[in-house]
């Protein structure tokens, strides 16, 4: 009886997928030749769908899908077949609506949903954001930014933008080249991100990987991630203000490369970020590892990263960090203008302030870098009550970088602190527990070696 049960179940699920209603974007004008915009087409597709109660939009194999903005709607699976690609369409001008809403200055909408429910992503397809093409000159680490006619007035379009959708599932699609930020969410209850590869170019600047921005309930898991800028960050930009705090987010089982930070949180909070797990990661070749980077007045509370494996290096000047493994901080961002003030400061102000980080857990981390770890800010209280246990560094050398110094920008005053390279660094820092800690230093002598723990408190 069971066994007769069991089949029963199986058997309704299979129907229940096959009975799915298919919108198939060929059906309603698209061509798929990776040069004509299919943008109209693809939008008529997901709006019957949505009105219609729901069902697949089907990307068809062998097909590159070359579009503009497109937005997407309640109750759509977007799926990408296999060898199935859709691809953001190069011209500048066609992307006008702002990833950001009245701060128009940093990238536009290229897929985006708001104000929706139960939106998936899926598929073994591509999803191509043909970000070389936005770019300017090649240099050694990086891409130049191509000049703006209009300072106001980015063009870059964002891959994909939700922001306020209950019910977001993103499984199996390739996400790549990313002109800015990749996925980003905002203000969003109830995700799943598994089993992704999302592989960004590593020279292109702001090209994160995945950001949360006030949203909660969220589980990312087997992803592969590679990002210019940082893989994984949470944040709470001042944009979106009355989506309230990011909690309740778990990490787990992810690999990831970046010339930034891989994990951040940061450096955009003016709530509050808390009840957080990173769990289970690798982490290689990047400019810093595990970062928490907070600038503005919000705060960040009971955060664990544990079971981690990483490995650090130096890059230019043009990436954030000093190939820290570890960097937990506060301090205040620099004062802006009446320009920015709007973006980055409270409305009518050009002077922030910097928000507690505490409650911070480090366990089983193992990392080899050519720098250690730091944790500081700006006053003794600002960083408090953080724990590292079972922590393993193997100090090495590895670029011709000269290092000895950990980076605090973006951050009022002088961006660097120089001098030793210490395995774990302390400025201004309360109930800072450290146990089971282990440095390597190796054979040969190494730059600027300063001790394993080395705490700096002026103020106290």
């Amino acid at each position: 009886m069971k066994r007769i049960f069991s089949l029963c179940c199986l058997f309704s699920v299979v129907v229940c997928l096959y009975s799915q209603q298919v919108y198939d974007v060929t059906a309603y004008g698209a061509v798929g030749d990776g040069v004509t915009d299919d943008a109209a087409a693809i939008q008529q597709a997901i709006d019957a769908c949505s009105e219609q109660g729901g069902g697949s939009v089907l990307f068809p194999r062998n097909h590159t899908f070359l579009s503009g903005p497109v937005q997407l709607k309640s109750n759509i699976d977007l799926h990408l077949e296999a060898t199935a690609v859709l691809k953001a369409n190069p011209d500048e001008s066609i992307y006008q609506l702002s990833a950001f809403g009245e701060n128009r200055g940093e990238g536009m909408l290229w897929l985006w949903a708001k104000d929706a429910e139960n939106i998936t992503i899926s598929g073994r397809g591509t999803i191509h954001g043909n970000g070389i093409r936005f770019m300017g000159a090649e240099l050694s680490d990086s891409y130049e930014l191509k000049p703006l006619k209009d300072p106001s007035f980015d063009p870059r379009p964002h891959v994909l933008t939700l922001t306020n959708v209950q019910n977001v599932v993103i499984r199996d699609v390739t996400i790549t080249e990313g002109a800015y930020w990749t996925v980003h969410l905002v203000g969003c209850d109830g995700a799943v991100i598994d089993g992704i590869q999302l592989l960004n170019n590593l020279k292109i600047r702001n090209g994160d990987g995945i950001d949360l921005d006030h949203s909660k309930n969220v589980r990312i898991a087997n992803c592969y991630i590679t990002s210019g800028d940082d893989c994984i960050c949470l944040k709470n930009r001042r944009e979106s203000e009355q989506y309230g705090s990011c909690h309740d987010i778990v990490v787990t089982n992810c690999v990831m490369a970046s010339r930034s930070c891989a994990i951040k949180i940061g450096s955009e909070n003016m709530d509050s970020i808390y009840n957080v797990l990173f769990d289970n990661c690798i982490i290689t070749r990047s400019n810093r590892g595990l970062g928490i980077q907070n600038r503005d007045e919000g705060t960040v509370s009971d955060v664990t990263f544990s079971n981690i494996q990483l490995d650090c290096r130096l890059w230019s000047d043009v990436w954030w960090g000093k190939a820290e493994p570890i960097y937990v901080t506060s301090y205040p961002r620099a004062n802006g203008n009446h320009k920015d003030a709007n973006w980055r400061f409270p409305k009518g102000q050009i002077e922030g302030r910097c928000g507690e980080v505490s409650r911070i857990r480090f366990y089983n981390i193992t990392a080899t870098s050519e720098n250690g770890c730091f944790i500081g800010g700006d006053t003794p209280d600002k960083v408090n009550n953080i724990s590292l246990n079972n922590v393993n560094l193997t100090m090495r050398k590895l670029t011709r970088y000269a290092g000895g110094q950990y980076d605090k920008r973006p951050c009022k005053g002088e961006g660097f602190v120089s001098g030793k390279v210490h395995g774990v660094y302390v400025e201004q820092a309360r109930d800072v527990q450290v146990e089971g800690l282990h440095v390597d230093w190796g054979r040969d002598a190494f730059p600027n070696k300063g001790e394993n723990i080395f705490f700096n408190q002026p103020n106290q």
